[in-house]
């Protein structure tokens, strides 16, 4: 679950050809119990215990694994993915796909071991401690605390700077201020407006700009009355005044959102722009659509600092004055739990309004578009034609430039059935100290904690809230995915600049009509538990995510939705 500076290559096509080997799963444990945390993490020792002895067995490479949809005819992307020898993995694609490696670098695609994903069944432990081949393993999760990492000492690339690193959150900016202030913690996500000047005039911190592309919207599911009728949700867009949320609630630099996705994503921008405020206009359409006195609803949101959402409580009850100041809509401000809230919502079940927003993940129109428009998500209700149909053709053409009338069809199209009010696109900044050294904040992924240098034993980070679950695969919580981030690691991985570059493939490279893609493993290279990287451990890891009949098809919720929205679909499903 996530910055502005480069723009990744876009990958073109995927996937595989093989005959389907089912993973046979082993009996799922019950996670262990976390200790209880202090109340301040100690410090860990200058040398990190070694990662934990496995309880399952290694599987030795011998037949190859492999997924199969059977045909093309589900819709999805995927068509295959199989092991052809031990370090070389096939996928086939049943068309082209521009992003294939943006997409296949971002955390939910990760690589866990075959072994360990059989051993939980999906579920369990694998929810509280991922394993994966990353610069740090997962030592303890102290619920309500912390999550304590060490470094692995035999990573198959450059080591960890820090012997440790621990993650710690809190939800008001003031309580991360105050703490990296007091030398409590050494980097802190989300800083205030007021507190950038704090930074700005402190000798011993720095500010570290996030350049990473967002988008707030005010959402509706048409399946829910009034919000089935789109003349009034065309109301509700005329009767925001969303320059003056950016004004009042926003840092300087953010802007009022012509279109969903930003402007530094190409084609983000093409087509009309978004409706100008105008609340006579919206009360006249909310009358014609027959609610001349207005009607009750609710506003839901979570109470969680986020990139696109620095203040919560305060647009959302901005919005609430607007709606009744502007269109006499009488709205109940309803503040949800993280994890609940990002399940209703997404799957479409909140019967109001509700403030959602997007941090670029990777960089290219999908990413915005697809995930959140496509025919297979339920968030905005009944999906729309007009708009799916359109991105399923603009994500199979590579160059921009050819792409780009689709693009604005699309967005033209969102502006006509206004399934969301889009609000801002924020600018955003993080703290450190002055003397961190390596600090980084990628325009996309999370910063690379092991490239930071502390100038002691633990490195400490202090975000906005604690990871729904860490098995990532099945999240799209950003405070899940930068947790997962340090441990696991996919074929690709984003770099400094936000660029795709190989990790556990050396390269993954396409034939001629970019039908095939084909990944070479880089060889050597150990998971956590002390098993060895195979290409079985890809086709299990993405199998256990896309297919839908597999047994360890199961994670926190069981939507996959990455696997789900990226892809187009998942496969074999009842």
């Amino acid at each position: 679950m996530r910055q502005k500076k480069f723009f990744v290559l876009f990958g073109l096509l995927l996937i595989a050809t093989m005959a389907l080997v089912a993973c046979q799963p082993a009996a799922t444990e019950a996670p262990a119990q976390p200790t209880k945390a202090p109340a301040q993490p100690t410090e860990a020792p200058a040398q990190p215990t070694e990662a934990p002895a496995s309880p399952y067995t290694e599987i030795p490479y011998e037949e190859p694994l492999s997924v199969s949809a059977g045909n093309c005819d589900y819709g999805g992307k995927i068509l295959e993915i199989a092991a052809v020898d031990q370090y070389t993995v096939k996928f086939k694609l049943c068309k082209p796909d521009p992003a294939f490696l943006a997409k296949v670098a971002f955390t939910p695609f990760a690589i866990q071991p075959r072994e360990y994903i059989e051993y939980t069944g999906g579920t369990g432990e694998i929810l509280e401690k991922p394993v994966g081949t990353g610069a740090y393993y997962l030592d303890s999760w102290n619920r309500g605390d912390s999550l304590i990492f060490k470094r692995f000492d035999d990573y198959w690339g450059d080591p960890a700077i820090a012997d440790s690193l621990v993650f710690r959150w809190a939800t008001e900016s003031a309580a991360r201020m105050l703490e990296l202030q007091a030398g409590t913690v050494d980097y802190i996500t989300n800083i205030t407006e007021e507190d950038i000047a704090t930074v700005e005039n402190d000798p011993n911190l720095q500010i570290v700009p996030l350049p990473a592309p967002n988008i707030l919207y005010l959402a509706m599911t048409n399946t829910f009355e009034p919000f089935n009728d789109v003349n009034v949700r065309k109301a509700i867009a005329l009767g925001i005044d969303r320059q003056r949320i950016v004004d009042n609630f926003y840092p300087e630099g953010s802007e009022v959102a012509s279109h969903f996705t930003p402007c530094s994503i190409p084609n983000g921008c093409t087509g009309e722009s978004w409706y100008d405020f105008d609340a006579e206009a919206a009360r006249q359409m909310l009358a014609d659509a027959g609610y001349p006195d207005g009607f009750e609803t609710k506003i839901f949101y979570r109470d969680v600092f986020r990139d696109y959402l620095p203040r919560p409580g305060d647009v959302a009850v901005e919005i609430q004055t607007q709606l009744k100041d502007n269109l006499n809509i009488t709205a109940e401000v309803v503040v949800m739990e993280s994890g609940e809230f990002i399940d209703e919502s997404t799957g479409g079940r909140l019967d109001g309004l509700y403030l959602l927003g997007w941090t670029g993940d990777y960089p290219h129109i999908t990413n915005f578009l697809d995930f959140h428009f496509s025919k297979s998500n339920p968030q905005f209700g009944d999906p729309v034609p007009e708009v799916y149909e359109v991105l399923e053709q603009a994500s199979q053409i590579a160059d921009p430039a050819e792409s780009e009338p689709l693009y604005a069809q699309a967005n033209n199209a969102l502006k006509e059935f206004v399934p969301m009010v889009p609000i801002v696109h924020s600018t955003i900044s993080y703290a450190a100290r002055a003397d961190l050294k390596n600090v980084n904040n990628p325009m996309f992924g999370a910063p690379i904690m092991r490239l930071i240098d502390p100038g002691k034993d633990t490195l400490v980070f202090m975000k906005n809230a604690e990871p729904i679950s860490l098995y990532c695969a099945d999240e799209t919580d950003g405070e899940s995915l930068d947790s997962c981030q340090q441990v696991l690691e996919g074929l690709y991985r984003y770099n400094v600049d936000g660029n795709a570059e190989p990790a556990l493939a050396k390269v993954c490279t396409p034939n001629d009509d970019l039908t095939e893609w084909v990944c070479t493993l880089q060889e050597g290279v150990k998971f956590h538990d002390g098993s060895m990287l195979d290409a079985n451990d890809v086709v299990a890891t993405w199998a256990a995510g896309i297919d839908a009949s597999n047994p360890n098809h199961a994670g926190n919720t069981g939507a996959f939705e990455y696997y789900s929205y990226l892809w187009d679909g998942l496969m074999n499903q009842p």
